[in-house]
């Protein structure tokens, strides 16, 4: 699991039985107002003097497309974004325990992994705050030592769970999406940076240059923590893991902070703009309503892809998985590229063609012949996966089954089919 810590709060619904939509859903409302509320205090405790009586960076974090995307999509995504701020609020704080600072991000590692880069702006404020050489070694121990509480369990939990330190899903992404590393890394860097501007972030922009410009020249750690954090993510993501499919799902959790940032930034532009009071106001009354305007749209147009994510999902996996289900023998092992409608619908035994939960598969992950001759090996009684994925193995098995609906072919896709899987028939 990637998320141990998301399942355990899934599974936490079944065991109160209330049905796992309405449950999941809640968690995922639960974490965008966890953001918006987050979003709104770290805002507060940096700005030094509003005359905005409304919470409006919370209804701007609850209304942002990515954001609301990520709290419905059933993942850990959306909680995991409000909980970042949650940890960056608290780094930000005057008084704050350090001990505690590495104990958050060492719990966050449960959520998601990449959960370990948050120790890097704690050590970075850690360092450059204002007490002495003696009494910032202390604290820096005591960052790692909280951080360490929560770090060295997950990595012993992984290695009980699959022999290796980190869950499955790590090396199987940067296996599988390994190609990409052909597209050089400056052009990978900037598509995965201009995620966040697809939508209001677009006018928020210039406030994120402007408080990293800021953070320098005013010598301000926890703003330059945050920026260079939200750039190092990015980076990271661009050179091991440079996908940006579902609206940039792994990189939306680092959305919520650039988009807080550049908001104080926007109050360091305003505060610098020699204008009459007239036309600061004009420019500020125009800028408000545009980036409202441009909020309202994307929220809509977000609420469409989704319905399409969600179309798609249902009428390929979950159509898919009950075929199986139904017309299937019980004691079948099923080859599928992607597992989760199907392992949680069809019941049946899976081999993993992406190495989530088969991890033997990932040296050989983009290999077809290589693949083929370790199904039938594994037995493996039918492959499901869409044609074009693996025309070399679909093209040596017997199709029995292929979904006929429209909205993936209009999204770009194709149908997804089920093939009867032959160890018997070769080229």
């Amino acid at each position: 699991s990637t998320s141990p810590l998301w399942t355990f709060l899934l599974a936490l619904g079944y065991a109160i039985k209330i049905p796992p939509y309405i449950w999941t859903m809640l968690m995922g409302v639960a974490g965008l107002f966890v953001t918006a509320i987050a979003g709104q205090a770290l805002y507060t405790e940096n700005v030094t003097m509003t005359h905005f009586k409304l919470p409006w960076v919370a209804l701007f974090l609850a209304f942002e497309w990515h954001l609301v995307w990520a709290s419905a999509s059933g993942m850990e995504t959306g909680i995991y974004a409000g909980l970042i701020i949650c940890f960056f609020y608290y780094l930000s704080r005057v008084k704050k325990n350090w001990f505690v600072v590495g104990a958050i991000a060492g719990g966050l590692v449960w959520l998601r992994p990449d959960a370990v880069t948050l120790m890097g702006p704690a050590l970075f404020v850690c360092v450059l705050h204002g007490s002495s050489w003696k009494g910032k070694w202390k604290d820096v121990q005591n960052t790692i030592t909280g951080f360490l509480l929560g770090f060295i369990p997950y990595l012993g939990f992984n290695y009980l769970l699959s022999g290796s330190l980190w869950p499955n899903t790590f090396y199987a992404k940067q296996a599988e999406y390994a190609i990409l590393y052909q597209t050089p890394l400056i052009t990978r860097l900037v598509k995965l940076m201009s995620l966040p501007l697809v939508g209001a972030g677009v006018l928020l922009a210039p406030g994120f240059i402007a408080v990293l410009i800021s953070s320098v020249k005013n010598k301000k750690p926890f703003y330059l923590a945050g920026c260079l954090w939200w750039l190092g993510y990015t980076f990271i993501y661009a050179a091991r893991l440079p996908v940006t499919y579902q609206h940039g799902r792994y990189l939306i959790p680092a959305m919520g902070i650039f988009f807080v940032l550049s908001i104080l930034g926007i109050q360091e532009i305003k505060s610098l703009i020699q204008l009459p009071e007239k036309g600061t106001w004009l420019l500020t009354t125009f800028w408000k309503f545009s980036l409202t305007a441009v909020l309202i749209v994307f929220w809509v147009v977000g609420a469409k892809a989704y319905g399409e994510d969600v179309a798609i999902i249902e009428t390929e996996m979950v159509e898919t998985a009950y075929w199986l289900n139904t017309h299937t023998e019980p004691q079948a092992m099923i080859a599928v590229h992607d597992i989760g409608a199907i392992g949680y619908f069809s019941d049946r035994k899976l081999l993993d063609l992406a190495g989530l939960i088969s991890p033997e598969v990932v040296p050989f992950i983009r290999d077809e012949q290589k693949l083929a001759d370790f199904m039938d090996t594994a037995g493996v009684d039918y492959l499901v996966t869409f044609p074009n994925w693996y025309p070399y193995m679909t093209g040596r098995a017997e199709k029995i089954f292929q979904t006929q609906s429209m909205f993936s072919p209009l999204a770009g896709g194709e149908n997804m089919a089920i093939y009867r899987w032959n160890p018997a028939t070769k080229e």
